[in-house]
């Protein structure tokens, strides 16, 4: 279905066939995972279970407060990008680094998973992007995130050809914090839309929707064909107290809804349904970060293999499930054999 091309027109080289499956644009950030008591949060003076925005100097100060941390290269597109990769899709990743060891780390940690990137980095300035993941005991997350040199993402730094040579564009909506970024965002997608390339959407964070949801909701009314958020940011979204009727809402501005609401399962949502598909059971749950990302590379997964978007869902469940019962945003199995399990292929 063609449904955003301007003026309903298709260039003729979009015949041919693509490289890649998915491109993601997000944010290039290294994660450095750690355990913590909630009296830890209430300290930092946080809210337990969300992002929280810092400077240079406190993410210093938050990563000697730390022990016993794992490194990661991270970003919740690029997690769904190597989400992607281990079902076996051909994905790239356009975000930014500096030329520092996090830089050196990020760049080779993402290409070792089978994504392609290619970025170039900062040659000085501000320093690679980090993240401190802290996991209470009721496998909760709040993240300290500093965005360092993937705030300098720009238009320069989207390539033409990798928009146009992928099936589907996946943008984070964390870059809606960083004005070259999000203009080089609206960019790619005016070039998506003549190209016939998807483009999906997800919200990242009920934050980032009350920051920007005046730009949010034209972009995703204009160019969005696959949203991807969680309850709270779908209300959020729409203003509302009513995860119903913000349901309703989202009906016809999109091709495809997936609302994921925890322990319940995941909403997906078209013009003329909505339907909950159930969560997997997980008796322990160890984190929760990352299951947003990899239930969006399991649908995504689905969507690509033309599978029904309940079925998509339940891939999409199947995955998340396994990223919570571990430490960490990645998988520890091959997602393309753990979906095989699911009596859809």
């Amino acid at each position: 279905m063609i449904s955003r091309l301007t003026g309903g027109k298709v260039l003729s080289q979009n015949k041919k066939k693509k490289k890649y499956d998915v491109v993601g644009i997000g944010s290039s950030i290294v994660d450095i995972l750690s355990n913590c008591e909630d009296n830890f949060i209430i300290e930092m003076q946080a809210k337990k279970g969300t992002m929280h925005l810092v400077d240079e100097s406190k993410i210093l100060n938050l990563t000697e407060s730390i022990k016993n941390a794992d490194k990661v290269s991270g970003g919740s597109v690029a997690n769904t990008m190597v989400g992607l990769a281990s079902f076996g899709v051909s994905t790239a990743f356009i975000g930014k680094t500096n030329n520092d060891d996090l830089g050196d780390f990020f760049g080779e940690d993402l290409r070792n998973q089978g994504v392609f990137y290619q970025t170039m980095p900062l040659d000085n300035g501000s320093p690679t992007a980090r993240c401190i993941v802290l996991v209470t005991p009721d496998a909760e997350r709040t993240m300290f995130t500093y965005l360092g040199a993937s705030g300098f993402l720009s238009s320069k730094d989207i390539s033409k050809d990798l928009i146009s040579d992928s099936k589907i564009l996946y943008v984070e909506g964390y870059q809606w914090d960083i004005d070259t970024a999000r203009e080089g965002i609206l960019s790619a997608s005016k070039q998506a839309v003549q190209y016939e390339t998807k483009i999906a959407l997800t919200l990242s964070d009920p934050f980032v929707v009350e920051r920007h949801r005046d730009s949010l909701i034209p972009y995703i009314n204009k160019f969005v064909d696959i949203l991807f958020c969680n309850q709270d940011e779908i209300i959020s979204l729409f203003q509302s107290q009513d995860l119903d009727n913000s349901i309703s809402r989202i009906k016809n501005n999109v091709e495809v809804a997936a609302v994921t609401c925890g322990s319940r399962g995941a909403y997906t949502i078209g013009k003329d349904y909505s339907y909950l598909t159930p969560a997997y059971e997980v008796s322990n749950v160890i984190d929760t970060t990352g299951a947003g990302d990899m239930f969006a590379a399991g649908f995504l997964y689905g969507y690509l293999n033309k599978k029904n978007n309940n079925d998509s869902a339940l891939i999409g469940n199947l995955v998340a499930s396994e990223i919570i019962s571990h430490l960490g945003a990645r998988p520890k199995v091959s997602l393309a054999e753990l979906s095989q399990k699911l009596n859809i292929f």
